[in-house]
């Protein structure tokens, strides 16, 4: 792991150019190269010695780049259903669809892309389940682990809220 940290060094400017003409502004490809070393040290365990580093780096700046992509288009398409401008009477259903939404963020992959597939995109189970190339039977089960742990994260982000108020 040592070692790796220390190649990490001959690495960090081509990753800041990559990840420049991927995010195409300087504060947002800097963030990106600090997720992307901040994984890299966190799961160096995975890093197969013999295989090029600068790929394994590039690929997971890559994916975290694509991961975040993602995520700011579930954020934005769940804004544009919100009714402008927003009613004091609305607020508390905001704040709500905002904890939905961070929680939903911090799912893995395998079940939010269900989840939104079937309730932000509307989608049949069945289309839901061709999108993303698996069996009926294994959407419904990611769906209804997914849903759960959405619930038990906005409980959680509830709860936390609760004490902090009180």
């Amino acid at each position: 792991m040592a070692e790796i940290a220390e190649q990490l060094h001959e690495h960090v400017t081509s990753l800041r150019r990559y990840a420049l003409v991927l995010t195409r502004n300087a504060h947002d490809a800097e963030d990106l190269v600090q997720e992307c070393l901040a994984k890299a040290i966190a799961s160096a365990h995975t890093y197969l010695p013999g295989a090029d580093l600068r790929v394994w780096l590039f690929r997971i700046m890559h994916n975290t780049h694509v991961s975040d992509l993602r995520k700011q288009r579930v954020r934005e398409t769940a804004m544009l259903e919100l009714p402008e401008p927003v009613a004091e009477a609305d607020q508390p259903k905001r704040v709500e669809l905002q904890q939905v939404l961070d929680a939903l963020d911090e799912l893995p992959e395998a079940q939010r892309r269900p989840i939104v597939l079937v309730a932000l995109e509307d989608m049949s189970y069945a289309d839901a389940a061709k999108v993303l190339g698996v069996p009926l039977g294994t959407l419904y089960s990611r769906l209804g682990r997914g849903r759960e742990a959405l619930r038990r994260l906005v409980e959680g982000a509830r709860t936390t809220k609760l004490r902090l108020v009180g």
